[in-house]
């Protein structure tokens, strides 16, 4: 049924439900399917005892991969996708864990954003994941598309702080999409309550209707959804959108009204499609997850000397200090501003910088700006 109806699961979930199951649409004649959808249907041909036996294969071929497929009426698949009046008919699932498990959480919580993510947004995607971490009731499970940008952001934020994460895939289960984030895939894959999921069937292709369709499932895994940037079209909006359309929280990340990845969050706010993200405390609040987490501060000092003490000498530590004292007043700032207003050679500077990234302190992006990573602000 998946792969027949997998672009348009309404039709397919009308004639289960006109036939009584899935095994009767099966069990009928191309004459009987073409009357009840039509001459000349262009699903007839999928509705075959040939397709049947493809699947057979197909999940036999699933299981020896590790993949899992669910259908709509499996205990596995998840609750929140039946709320909403287009899911899938199944879906694909590589995960360490069983997909009953992957929903026992006390809620989801989706964030989407702009793949050209500003240090501003990062920071605060970061910052918002560790705070869902350390409230009182909840530690939700993060849902998001794997893609560039705001989406990796919050799956290695969720890693980092011991909350499961789900990856919702444009593509087949067997193909991961970009691939240079195939560790962070497989990562998720390996840790107990995250998945990597999709309904589209092996062998499907990264293309550009794959990731629109794609995001009705991110809106409707979330209890809420956040936006941390956005054009004013774009993948992030279009999630926010669904995600109000299926009566779902929304919320945004204001931004500066002159800032064109911002405008999207901006647009959702003024017309009250989705709430101000304000502070973690308010949006913990305005969530219902209990009181936030007190978190104690971090002496930059201090955690550069336990770091480093016995591995760098203590000129290098001081002149580390500084450029993180630097990072942390000015938000992405450039690797050659920071030597400029730190006074440091541009060479020493690059040099640290880098073990700074490493060490992940800091992160630096294709643009070379400079920020602080949350859990140190």
């Amino acid at each position: 049924m998946n792969r027949t109806f997998g672009f348009t699961p309404r039709t397919g979930m009308a004639l289960v439900e006109h036939l009584g199951s899935a095994e009767e649409v099966f069990g009928k004649d191309r004459e009987t399917i073409e009357t009840i959808l039509g001459p000349h249907s262009k699903y007839a041909s999928g509705i075959t005892e040939k397709s049947v036996r493809e699947a057979e294969d197909e999940l036999t071929r699933l299981n020896d991969d590790g993949i899992i497929f669910t259908g709509f009426t499996e205990n596995g698949y998840p609750a929140m996708l039946k709320e909403c009046d287009d899911p899938p008919i199944g879906l694909y699932i590589r995960s360490c864990s069983p997909p009953e498990d992957l929903w026992k959480t006390p809620r989801s919580i989706s964030i989407v954003g702009t793949r050209d993510v500003s240090s501003y947004g990062r920071e605060w995607c970061r910052r918002i994941v560790s705070g869902l971490a350390a409230a009182s009731d909840g530690r939700p499970s993060v849902v998001s598309g794997l893609a560039l940008g705001t989406d990796i952001c919050a799956h290695i934020a969720a890693l980092e702080e011991g909350l499961p994460t789900i990856g919702v895939m444009a593509t087949g289960p067997d193909i991961i999409y970009p691939y240079r984030h195939r560790n962070i895939a497989e990562r998720m894959v390996q840790t107990p309550g995250c998945a990597l999921i999709t309904d589209y069937p092996p062998g499907t292709a990264p293309l550009a209707i794959h990731f629109l369709r794609r995001n009705r499932i991110i809106a409707g895994l979330g209890e809420a959804t956040l936006l941390i940037e956005s054009k004013l079209r774009g993948g992030g909006m279009m999630t926010a959108r669904l995600a109000f359309s299926y009566s779902r929280d929304v919320y945004a990340l204001p931004g500066r009204v002159d800032d064109v990845r911002s405008q999207g969050c901006n647009e959702l706010l003024r017309t009250h499609v989705a709430e101000p993200v304000v502070s973690v405390n308010q949006l913990i609040s305005d969530l219902k997850m209990g009181t936030p987490g007190r978190r104690k501060g971090v002496s930059l000092d201090g955690l550069l000397e336990s770091r480093y003490a016995g591995r760098c000498a203590e000129d290098r530590i001081k002149d580390m200090s500084r450029i993180l004292t630097v990072i942390r007043k000015n938000r992405g700032i450039t690797i050659e501003e920071l030597a400029h207003s730190t006074g440091i050679d541009h060479v020493r500077v690059v040099e640290m910088a880098g073990m700074l990234e490493i060490d992940g302190l800091i992160s630096i992006d294709l643009l070379q700006r400079c920020s602080i990573n949350a859990k140190f602000i």
